[in-house]
């Protein structure tokens, strides 16, 4: 038998995919309705179905074994599809008081399109069984067939009150879901039956509950009863077909190992992964995971040529590892992007429609917990790689990580030949400040506030994170030389320190630290490291501060006066006489004005300007009276002489 001959066709899967993507996701029946009816007429035109132009109708050939596609299959589910989406839709519109008058023809004709699409899938899944005994179909896509049918024949029942009935055919149908999640090849195909398992559980319980059964509320002891019993009645060949099921997820298992999702495990319970689309994106995440374990493996194995070479290439090669493990951080961090962002549209599809896909069993963690774990793990992956990055910013200098000399500080003659680079420090800064976002915003959610050493945790690292940010911050401060600054970044970094510490002592245990990944670790040692930084930090600032100035709060405070701002544009036309405009200011005192002689003529006091401008003024000398002379010498001495 040819390969080519063998339908590859999934009812469950398509179904999830086209309800999830075209308003069912919502509850929009109106959309998905349109988008089947769509379909349908593109798959007809494909695969010439039509019943000719015009007003000449042209029956269609019969389908056989011989002529039967994957197409002719898929246009049977979506007929069913739109028939079910249109019954759903007359029922909502019959619900609304704008159309109490006619709700009656309203739910009638709900109940005919409902007994269409029942129609739909039955014949679908006589075909399936056709092409099974063909061995055209493989016997997990029959069975898929076949609870598709179930749960459509046992919702059309609940519909027209026959409970009893509905109750045994969503039974079986919910069994054989868990057959296909317990045997299924991968997570993904494992997430889809969970799915429509959750949808059919509370219908199972309200079926029951309707009958006057007991124990409605245990939907699993409801399964367990009937399901085993009424199967072998309602699908033909059951047993065969799970057995089957089992050699086939066997032969499918060898190539899909890498498709296994890891169980995902929080405070020793299991996350339950209950939707395709976010395996879909957690499998990327553990991909990414498995490559950058690797990276690490590779770097932390000790290469015995590394020894000969010289610590200047051996630091060079430090730097390169980091730049690639923050790139295998961006991967990681991508994916973990895309998984936040399935796991918020699903709980906000939940949070509009009123239902969702949340666990059907009481006090089993739902889509929300999922949601506030992966953005837990988002944002623990980028702490770990702002701080990787912060290593590699500090080893790229000549000098260690903490208790860098600068050239700026003149501790000592050795000090002076040391430079380090003035960007390196608001650099540090900055990355600090995202990780200090991080932490914070990780503090805020649920799984974390439910749990007290956790949160404790979190709060000492957002008080070491202060501490060390204050510390940088304080070199930063120290390099353009304002020394007051530095030594109260200095202060206030001792007291977050100081309340890390007593949190430290405090907790019971550290989570963080016992966990994977450990993204911040945080022990005594480093904080009495960090502590003695702190203080060798301040008492060198201290001496620079007073070898710079003598310790003065205003640098400019020796100088005789402040150039205005006012005047930085005007004095570089104008020559400005800064001290007498002091002591007009009144911030300086006047010169001492001359003693005048006292007159026996009382002088009219002038104003206060008039007489600093007389104080300032240079005098004007006093022209002297020549002795006087008479006669006609007086008017001829120039000629004759002087006597």
């Amino acid at each position: 038998m040819s390969d080519k001959l063998v339908v590859s066709f999934r009812a469950l899967q398509l179904a999830n995919e086209q309800r999830s993507a075209y308003g069912l996701r919502y509850n929009d029946f109106q959309r998905y309705r349109k988008h089947c009816a769509n379909r349908t007429h593109r798959l007809r035109s494909s695969l010439k179905m039509t019943h000719g132009k015009g007003r000449e109708f042209k029956k269609l050939p019969p389908l056989t074994l011989d002529n039967i596609k994957d197409g002719h299959l898929q246009l049977l589910l979506f007929e069913a599809e739109r028939a079910w989406a249109y019954s759903q839709e007359l029922l909502a519109d019959s619900s609304k008081p704008e159309n109490s008058a006619h709700a009656a023809t309203l739910r009638h004709s709900a109940t005919g399109r409902f007994r269409r699409a029942v129609h739909w899938s039955t014949e679908l899944l006589s075909h399936c069984q056709t092409l099974h005994s063909a061995q055209r179909l493989s016997a997990s896509a029959l069975l898929e067939a076949s609870v598709y049918t179930l749960i459509l024949n046992g919702r059309f029942l609940r519909h027209r009150d026959e409970f009893e009935d509905a109750l045994v055919q969503l039974s079986v149908a919910r069994n054989l879901l868990d057959e296909l999640a317990s045997r299924a090849a991968t997570s993904r195909d494992q997430a889809l039956a969970t799915v429509f398992a959750d949808e059919i559980s509370p219908e199972i319980r309200y079926c029951a509950h309707e009958m006057g059964r007991s124990g409605s509320y245990d939907v699993d002891a409801i399964v367990m009863e009937l399901g085993p019993k009424h199967r072998a009645e309602l699908v033909e060949d059951c047993e065969s077909l799970v057995a089957q099921l089992e050699s086939e997820a066997e032969v499918a298992g060898k190539g899909q190992a890498r498709r296994q999702l890891r169980e995902i495990v929080w405070e020793g319970e299991p996350v339950p992964i209950r939707s395709p689309e976010l395996v879909d994106v957690l499998l990327r995440v553990q991909e990414a995971e498995a490559k950058l374990r690797e990276s690490q493996s590779e770097n932390t194995q000790p290469v015995k040529r590394e020894k000969a070479e010289k610590g200047k290439r051996r630091k060079v090669g430090k730097g390169g590892r980091s730049r690639r493990g923050v790139a295998a951080y961006d991967v990681i961090l991508l994916a973990l992007s895309d998984a936040e962002e399935v796991a918020r549209k699903l709980v906000e599809a939940q949070q509009l429609s009123g239902t969702g896909t949340s666990a059907a069993v009481a006090g089993t963690r739902d889509i929300h917990f999922v949601h506030a774990y992966i953005v837990y793990q988002l944002l623990s992956r980028r702490i770990q790689r702002d701080l990787l990055l912060i290593s590699a910013l500090l080893s790229s200098q000549n000098h260690p990580q903490h208790g860098a000399q600068r050239k700026t500080v003149p501790a000592s003659s050795k000090s002076k030949n040391e430079q380090v680079d003035a960007r390196l420090y608001p650099a540090v800064v900055k990355v600090l400040d995202t990780v200090l976002q991080s932490l914070e915003q990780m503090r805020t959610l649920s799984i974390v506030d439910e749990s007290p050493d956790l949160a404790t945790a979190v709060e000492a690292r957002i008080l070491f994170t202060k501490a060390r940010r204050c510390l940088f911050l304080s070199r930063s401060y120290a390099a353009v030389k304002k020394y007051a600054e530095s030594l109260a970044l200095i202060r206030h970094a001792q007291i977050h320190l100081r309340e890390a510490r007593s949190l430290m002592s405090t907790a019971g245990s550290d989570p963080i630290s016992s966990g994977s990944p450990d993204f911040s670790p945080l022990s005594a040692e480093a904080v009495n490291k960090l502590d003695t930084e702190l203080a060798s930090d301040g008492l060198k600032f201290k001496k620079a501060w007073f070898a710079f100035n003598g310790g003065q709060i205003d640098p400019d405070s020796s100088k005789t006066y402040k150039k205005p701002l006012f005047f930085d544009i005007a004095l570089n036309y104008v020559q400005l006489d800064m001290d007498r405009l002091q002591a007009r200011a009144g911030k300086q005192p006047a010169a001492p004005a001359a003693k005048a002689v006292p007159s026996a003529v009382p002088e009219k006091k002038a104003p206060a300007r008039a007489k600093v401008e007389e104080i300032e003024r240079a005098a004007t000398p006093e022209p002297q009276a020549a002795p006087s002379r008479g006669g006609l010498s007086s008017l001829l001495g120039g000629w004759w002489g002087r006597s």
